[in-house]
């Protein structure tokens, strides 16, 4: 089967994308939206005439859709760039708003937007505790109580990973701060939901702060959001003209706005879509578990997201030789630019799996196909590296 579909492939040279955790193909409603609103609908919301006005309007019908992805009320959501930005601000903006307090808390496993804002707060004398990662990739709780002081100013937990899927338990984590801290003041509690969004429930009932972004949902770049519930001080990174409750100053990015409102109206229902890609990720484990040479690194979480490792190919050599194929993976996060994965060096794998770790995630848009394409090809690449020495 595999070297027949090789041989439709030379053929076909049709593209299989693999690597929608980094970014997605921007869905036809929200490219028509944002095209409409740059050409016909360009108003600044906070302009006094009717053009503005329109998009006052406009911009907050988006806040009340993105809001609800949240479990936010609408008054609770801060536009941002993207996700990298609203980490920072949540990271930077409580520090500088509990400036006596010098003690955070986040885990191995972060996305670096939020691991790198950490060290720079080391730099600067703060105390950071890092919470370890089990085996199947999520947070270590076991000594999180332990890890909690009086002067701890934020806890910082992703939802999900990005690079193994592993689901965090982000509402133990909450009713463990409120226990911990029961008749006293206490942090915040921040989670990443970028990688989350669509994939699992997220609501401001089980965090302080949450992090959005548009194009891992087939949005725009360069439009986030940050939920921020209501009564939680952050200092802002940028000073200006007030917009989005003075936390993110500057006229609002609208078509990127609208559009990533436009694409999360477009997105299947919870939870038709974790279903289709549970699909995809039960299929994909049921082929590459053929192979002896593949360890799936993976376990359970969501189902968007799975990594596994071509044993003695380093991930590099891999990923370009399908990508001369036109089939599009990831050798870990987008952000690592190549680098070493943290995470799975987090979870203790032997370096032979973390050197030759492939990620694979999906959208809407992937079918089976794709995922026997890429299985036909990982065979045909270990055949022709490995067992012919070309490392």
């Amino acid at each position: 089967m595999f070297s027949e579909l090789i041989i439709n492939r030379r053929e076909c040279r049709l593209t299989v994308y693999l690597d929608n955790s980094a970014t997605t193909r921007v869905c036809p409603e929200a490219a028509e939206t944002v095209t409409r609103a740059l050409t016909s609908e360009f108003g600044n919301p906070s302009s006094l005439h009717s053009l503005g006005t329109r998009a006052y309007v406009r911009l907050e019908a988006a806040r009340r859709s993105l809001a609800a992805s949240a479990g936010a009320k609408p008054e609770e959501m801060v536009f941002t760039s993207g996700g990298t930005e609203a980490n920072n601000l949540v990271i930077f903006g409580a520090a500088g708003s509990h400036a006596s307090k010098k003690h955070f808390v986040t885990s191995a496993g972060e996305h670096h937007s939020v691991l790198e804002a950490f060290k720079r707060l080391e730099h600067l004398g703060a105390e950071v505790t890092i919470l370890p990662l089990s085996s199947d990739g999520t947070v270590d709780l076991t000594g999180f109580p332990n890890a909690l002081k009086e002067n701890t100013a934020l806890i910082s937990v992703m939802a999900v990973n990005n690079e193994t899927g592993a689901v965090n338990n982000t509402e133990q984590i909450y009713k463990t701060i409120l226990a911990h801290y029961h008749g006293k003041k206490r942090p915040f509690f921040h989670t990443d939901g970028v990688q989350a969004l669509t994939k699992i429930p997220l609501s401001l009932a089980f965090a302080d702060m949450i992090t959005l972004s548009a194009h891992k949902i087939h949005g725009p770049k360069g439009s986030g959001a940050l939920a921020v519930k209501k009564g939680c001080q952050l200092s802002p990174m940028f000073f200006g003209g007030g917009q989005e409750r003075n936390l993110r100053p500057g006229t609002e990015n609208l078509p990127g706005i609208l559009g990533f409102a436009a694409a999360l109206e477009a997105c299947p229902p919870y939870p038709e879509q974790p279903r289709f890609f549970k699909y995809l990720y039960d299929y994909t484990c049921s082929l590459l578990s053929g192979f002896p040479f593949v360890k799936i690194n993976s376990a359970g979480g969501v189902y968007s997201i799975l990594n596994f490792s071509v044993l003695g190919i380093k991930s590099e050599t891999m990923l370009h030789f399908l990508a001369k194929k036109d089939i599009f993976v990831s050798s870990g996060s987008a952000c690592s630019k190549g680098k070493k994965s943290h995470v799975l060096a987090a979870m203790h794998l032997p370096e032979n799996v973390i050197d030759s770790a492939l990620r694979v995630s999906f959208s809407r848009e992937n079918k089976p196909e794709d995922i026997d394409v890429l299985c036909a090809a990982l065979q045909e690449g270990y055949e022709h590296i490995y067992r012919k020495g070309k490392l």
